[in-house]
């Protein structure tokens, strides 16, 4: 065999490896933006339906960061830069740094919820008052205008929206339905239902929307009493779901040595990291069981 030949295969082999890289990263790097513009796309417009009028690249930014945090913090407490600490560091980092990433994303559901809640709490005395000004011979969208004027956000911000789609040309009946689709209220739903039944067959609406108050406040005094009955079961899962940690935090400030060993050791990770499933299990079956439907 000559010099040329001894040469051209280990050249074929990194041109073919360098090749391969190549590709796998630019898939990579593809994929990796088809996500992050989905994710804000996403993030965009559940923070537009809350009037929060922050850039969606930040967001990617602020999880990008929490990822970044979450790693580095589980990388260090059960990995190391020596043998298979490497790898369990590595495993133990992902994991963390996935739930780190969704971290801002649990925020702005948490955000929204509590605004949904608050919205219902709105709606019933809306109701009631824009079943006070049908009584003085105002109209739906006239009524409507008046509580944009009296009300808080987020009713007010809401239904000033739908009065902007209707001034600019937008139909009544598809100003509703992108009010709905921004709000998800059921109650809502309900409300508006009930406009365009009193459009079609001309019922009267001061009773409806009367009747309609009663039912939202009725629906709302049983869930507290639902949420009073169960604040037992909660208490109970918030208790054994903190006793773990709570324990492992004492033992680590009694004997941090020995626990760092364990955690460091192969044992030690998989007891962890059954723990941290059983804990997760736990939890969503008590909020199964605590969730109840009016």
């Amino acid at each position: 065999m000559n010099d040329g030949s001894m040469w051209l295969i280990p050249l074929l082999y990194t041109l073919s490896l360098g090749g391969l890289t190549y590709f796998i990263l630019n898939s990579f790097e593809a994929a990796a933006q088809e996500y992050a513009a989905a994710y804000t796309e996403t993030t965009g417009r559940q923070m537009e339906d809350m009037f929060l009028f922050i850039p969606p690249r930040r967001i990617l930014e602020l999880a990008a960061a929490c990822a970044a945090v979450c790693f580095l913090l589980g990388f260090l407490a059960l990995g190391g830069l020596v043998g298979r600490t490497v790898m369990r560091g590595l495993t133990v980092g992902l994991l963390t740094g996935a739930i780190g990433w969704n971290i801002p994303r649990v925020a702005l559901a948490i955000m929204r919820k509590r605004r949904l809640l608050k919205f219902n709490t709105q709606l019933v005395d809306s109701l009631i008052n824009m079943s006070n000004a049908l009584k003085a011979g105002f109209s739906i969208q006239q009524a409507i205008e008046m509580i944009v004027r009296e009300g808080q956000s987020p009713i007010a911000q809401e239904f000033g929206t739908f009065l902007h789609q209707t001034r600019v040309g937008m139909r009544m009946e598809d100003a509703f339905e992108s009010l709905l689709a921004r709000v998800g209220s059921d109650d809502l739903a309900l409300m508006v239902a009930s406009i365009e039944i009193a459009r079609q067959t001309g019922g009267n609406l001061t009773e409806v929307f009367e009747k309609i108050a009663h039912t939202i406040r009725e629906r709302m005094r049983i869930e507290l009493r639902i949420r009073t009955l169960t604040a037992k079961g909660r208490l109970q899962g918030i208790a054994v779901g903190t006793m773990p940690l709570l324990l492992g935090l004492a033992m680590f400030m009694h004997d941090k040595q020995m626990m760092t060993m364990f955690l460091q050791s192969s044992v030690g990770a998989g007891v962890l990291v059954t723990v941290a499933i059983l804990e997760i299990m736990g939890a969503l079956f008590i909020r199964k069981i605590i969730n109840i439907d009016v």
